[in-house]
């Protein structure tokens, strides 16, 4: 029997299909210009785009002016690349201009969809960042959605990590710019480090796309980008705890996989603390929980995490001697994250590569509060449905499921549970070499590197040729994906099947029609497309025949995003296809949250080896447990955000403030107003109100204007006169400093006096800033405990952090007061000293640069461009075989 709520939903229809059916309208506006704009040339839709900019800087809203915008767009698409959008990519760009997200399934053309919306953005003239998941897909979407702009008279950027300063403020500069969520985030930091106002890269936030919107404002936000400056190297005191670690037994520690933590027992404590002591690190007497062993605590807990949280090829690779973290999400190498704390030095000394040393935080910010400076945002992906709540809730976004072009075709098998991991990847294997004979291309999906090769290997011995796709193959990860849609083609992917290339069954045409046009830019793309369309039709032919690409999962993931983002792989735009799952009651899903229940179920219906429950209560039961820990998540990342809040309204005041120094012409008068109130800081404090004369440290008070005012006063003497009190003395220490910092100023000449004054304040706001910051992480990672006192450690740090801001800008104040009284200028002989020390600090660098950067050279003898295997396996540090004279590492060894 049918519910209410199912009842009502027949009848009236979702309210995501209210919200598609009021915008369809819209569409067919879009449709009817079609024919008008199809007669334009090529120079009438260039014109056309000068016409639509004139009208939205006179006024008229971008809402007003999307038909005609959409269809001039669309048409130029057509010319440039040989694709028609398709009514439900238009519906879909409606949406991300009115600050959505919209869902659209995998293979449904989100490239061209972003490229609609930010076209019409474009128009103010603010500018538009396209933010996607890694920087071969910024160059990629760049330089394809490039054409489509270039032929409306728009200009498009890239922004990629290591180029040239002037090429980045050239790509910021165009009316669309791509971007990785990354590489926005670190320059926008950057930005607020800058002491002159021309070199600031991001003059505004405008409007913001994000390409797999979950992925980058739900998997990435947990961990903030941080900036930062290198401290004190104590390498070896991480080395020598980590060999104390494999020692532990498990009574010493208890590990919770539920909350990721592990913690030290009582017994565990006495344990390390004997072994500290013989190891000279734990003088006699002294115990863990004295005050002073506070560094020691946190090395060893950083050690006992880095070995029992942490695995290799799970959660970090080892590449060339360095550690480098993996995306538990894309499966992707995240270059040059570090972890924070000394966690990161923790695990360089668990797998004996070099210690970096630990960072000292410049500046920080989440992406959550990065992407909340846009006045507008919008994102996409194939599946945000389930995350819907965070997505209102944190970034007021919706989100809007669009339907598909063509009819979904895919058949979603039940989940077929195991009992134990073998007999898991046996069933996976039978059914991998079942399609392989019928030519049926599969997709095999899987969680960390070690599964992915695990499974490769018995691919090996069973003789099924296959292609493996995780962090160690990122740079092939496009081409991987391209061809494993091919006939028979077997590819194992880990957590990454597909992110930002199509499978499309037969090899992907798009990328056969961009590598022929970038080989002959003249040629036509509709006859070009048409010609590659032919070629692949009869693979593709086979392929469907054979019933399309297979994809099999070999356990759930954390979050139902991941599993939905696999299964989409297969069956877009109506193609035939298939998904399984199979688990085991040795996955970790299974086994941390509840398989006690199924394994009773399974000995109870006495299943032999190599069987399986399958049934749809099965996936319910995994949905349910997969909600629940998504759940947590979720609190997870709005708790971490509700503390950086605090932090981040502090930071909006204080980049604020850097940003007016930086444009105001005279700071005079705030360093005026600053020096005045240092004065009224000093009598407050050695003449307090409501005191007597002879209660006045008269001593301490010229001890105090002599150090932070420079200057040497009669302060004894004025203050022991009769009937003076303190405005008295208020006015003569104002005007002495007052008549002082004049003087200097006519020495100086005004000019120079305003820009020291300016690098002066910006130079002190930057120190202390630095200090506050390190000062609040101490604060967060103790305030927790308050908690055991009955007191909201949130409470208690909104509380502390205020104060210590406004202690944090009383010392400002008093540090650029003190610098701008002790300011001196050069004499003669100074002046020539430091113009020698530069000259012979340039010739040095210059020395170094030479050695460092030979000149071009000749490339490797049968060195091949886009042929990775004539390279010679160089390492990252060698020169690049191509023969530009850079490293491997910042030239065609450049990841992402």
């Amino acid at each position: 029997m049918l519910g209410i709520g199912t009842i009502a939903k027949k009848v009236f229809g979702t309210p995501n299909d209210r919200k598609i059916k009021a915008t369809r309208p819209l569409v067919a506006k879009i449709n009817a210009l079609e024919p008008e704009i199809e007669k334009l040339s090529d120079q009438g839709l260039i014109d056309k785009t000068a016409d639509l900019r004139q009208r939205a800087l006179n006024g008229e809203s971008l809402d007003d002016l999307l038909p005609e915008a959409f269809a001039n767009c669309r048409e130029a698409a057509r010319r440039t690349l040989g694709i028609r959008a398709f009514d439900t990519q238009m519906l879909a760009a409606i949406f991300l201009h009115k600050g959505n997200i919209s869902e659209q399934k995998t293979g449904e053309g989100k490239t061209l969809t972003a490229a609609l919306a930010a076209y019409l953005n474009a128009l103010t003239g603010k500018g538009v960042h396209v933010v996607t998941v890694n920087e071969y897909l910024v160059q990629r979407d760049a330089d394809w959605m490039g054409k489509v702009f270039a032929a409306l008279g728009m200009t498009t950027g890239a922004a990629i990590s290591q180029m040239p300063e002037a090429d980045k403020r050239a790509a910021y500069e165009c009316d669309i710019t791509y971007a990785t969520n990354n590489e926005l985030g670190f320059d926008y930091l950057r930005d607020n480090m800058k002491s002159n106002l021309d070199d600031i890269l991001q003059k505004q936030h405008n409007f913001a796309i994000v390409d797999e919107v979950d992925s980058i404002l739900i998997d990435e936000a947990r961990t903030p980008l941080i900036i930062s400056g290198p401290a004190q190297d104590r390498s070896e005191m991480y080395v020598t705890v980590d060999a104390l670690i494999p020692s532990l037994q498990p009574e010493h520690y208890e590990l919770d996989e539920k909350t990721k933590n592990v913690t030290f027992t009582d017994e565990g404590n006495e344990f390390l603390e004997g072994q500290l002591r013989a190891h000279g690190l734990l003088e006699e007497g002294q115990t863990l929980y004295d005050p002073e062993s506070t560094t020691i605590v946190h090395h060893v807990n950083q050690g006992l995490r880095a070995h029992k949280l942490f695995l290799k090829d799970r959660d970090y690779i080892v590449r060339d001697g360095e550690v480098m973290l993996i995306d538990e999400f894309t499966g992707r190498m995240m270059q040059g994250r570090r972890l924070s704390d000394g966690l990161h030095q923790a695990i360089e000394a668990k797998e004996g590569t070099s210690i970096q040393p630990e960072n000292v935080t410049l500046a920080s910010v989440t992406f959550q509060n990065y992407f909340r400076l846009y006045d507008k945002l919008a994102g996409m992906t194939g599946t945000a449905l389930t995350e819907a709540e965070e997505f209102g809730e944190i970034y007021g976004l919706g989100v809007v499921e669009i339907p598909t072009n063509l009819p979904i075709a895919r058949v979603d098998e039940d989940d077929a549970v195991y009992r134990t991991a073998n007999e898991k990847y046996q069933a996976m294997i039978d059914k991998v070499k079942e399609a392989h004979a019928k030519g049926q291309p599969c997709l095999v999906g899987t969680t960390s590197i070690e599964k992915s090769e695990q499974l490769s290997v018995i691919l090996t011995a069973s003789g099924i040729p296959h292609n493996v796709l995780n962090a160690r193959q990122h740079e092939q990860e496009a081409q991987i994906i391209a061809d494993a849609g091919k006939l028979g083609a077997v590819t194992i992917a880990t957590n990454m099947a597909g992110r930002g290339t199509d499978i499309q069954l037969g090899g992907n045409v798009d990328l056969k029609v961009l590598e022929a046009l970038d080989a002959d830019p003249d040629a036509d793309p509709a006859a070009l497309r048409a010609r590659i369309e032919a070629e692949h039709a009869d693979e593709k032919k086979k392929v469907l025949e054979a019933g399309g690409l297979y994809v099999l999962a070999s356990e759930r993931h954390e979050s139902r995003r991941i599993d939905n983002q696999l299964r989409g792989r297969s069956g877009r735009q109506g193609d035939p296809g298939r998904t399984s799952f199979f688990l085991s009651l040795e996955d970790d899903l299974m086994r941390i949250f509840g398989s006690e229940r199924l394994e009773k179920v399974l000995t109870t219906l006495g299943l032999k080896e190599g069987e399986a429950i399958i049934h749809p209560w099965v996936n319910k039961s995994l949905e349910r447990a997969q909600a629940k820990v998504e759940g947590r998540n979720f609190d997870i990342r709005k708790q971490l955000l509700k503390f950086d809040d605090v932090m981040n309204e502090q930071r909006k005041v204080v980049f604020g403030q850097r940003r007016d120094i930086m444009e105001a012409e005279d700071l005079n008068e705030i360093v005026t107003d600053m020096r005045h109130q240092v004065i009224d800081d000093l009598i407050d404090t050695y003449m307090p109100p409501k005191t007597y004369a002879d209660q006045w440290d008269t001593e301490g008070f010229k001890t105090a204007v002599a150090e932070q005012l420079n200057m040497d006063l009669p302060m004894v003497d004025w203050c022991e006169e009769e009937g003076v009190d303190d405005d008295v003395i208020r006015e003569r220490l104002t005007e002495a400093t007052d008549g002082l910092m004049a003087q200097k100023a006519e020495v100086f000449g005004d000019e120079n006096m305003r820009n020291i004054e300016k690098q002066l304040l910006l130079q002190a706001i930057d120190g202390k800033w630095r200090d506050h910051l390190l000062t609040l992480e101490h604060l967060r990672s103790v305030v927790g405990f308050r908690g055991y006192a009955q007191r909201d450690p949130l409470n208690e740090y909104k509380n502390e952090s205020f104060q210590l801001f406004e202690t944090m800008l009383d010392s400002l104040r008093q540090d650029v007061t003190q610098k701008l009284a002790q300011i001196q200028p050069m004499t003669e002989e100074e002046r020539d000293a430091m113009m020698q020390e530069m000259a012979a600090r340039q010739v040095a660098m210059n020395d170094a640069a030479a050695k460092e950067t030979p000149a071009a050279g000749a490339a490797l003898d049968g060195f091949i461009e886009d042929d990775p295997s004539t390279w010679g396996n160089p390492s990252r540090n060698d020169m690049c075989p191509c023969g530009s004279g850079k490293k491997f590492k910042h030239c065609h060894g450049r990841l992402g």
